[in-house]
């Protein structure tokens, strides 16, 4: 059995551990789930409730939504623009969903577009946030899951059971 050294000392490696498809899966388990809270969260605590002067979890949705899909077309297109949270969504939890919806749809086609030669290309997101492609895309999962871990905790202080985060 190799170990971690041994192969990252192979140097051309060509085996991988995750394919894109695969963490296209993986992340898109992360966006169902997050969708899944979105969908059980009390609309009239949606846009209000919060704790020790955390945001709201609208708030927490809208950057999630300004992100991910927005990162993707800026991975694909090569053209920055600033980061830009604010959405007219008319404090509804039907709009927020509809526009997760669209987002979904945004990823899947844009990460697609993405060669497997530019994973390790550095860019920058956003006019200012310079990384690797895969970089950005794991920095945009993991915010999801910290947001997400924060409407767990908004979730259980108004005595509700949130949705299994391993049912991804």
């Amino acid at each position: 059995m190799e170990t971690l050294n041994e192969v990252q000392n192979v140097g051309t490696q060509s085996q991988q551990v995750i394919t894109a498809t695969e963490l296209l899966e993986h992340w898109q388990g992360h966006r169902g789930l997050t969708r899944r809270l979105i969908e059980v969260y009390p609309e009239e605590h949606l846009f209000t409730h919060s704790i020790g002067g955390m945001r709201p979890f609208s708030d927490l949705v809208l950057e999630l939504l300004a992100i991910a899909g927005p990162g993707l077309q800026e991975i694909v297109s090569g053209k920055t623009t600033k980061l830009d949270e604010h959405r007219v969504h008319d404090n509804s939890k039907a709009k927020l969903l509809e526009m997760w919806d669209e987002q979904t749809e945004i990823i899947n086609s844009n990460f697609i577009q993405i060669s497997l030669s530019r994973f390790h290309e550095t860019i920058k997101t956003f006019g200012e946030y310079e990384n690797t492609v895969i970089s950005n895309i794991l920095y945009f999962i993991d915010n999801e899951i910290h947001h997400r871990g924060q409407a767990y905790v908004y979730l259980r202080s108004l005595g509700i059971e949130p949705p299994y985060f391993w049912e991804r």
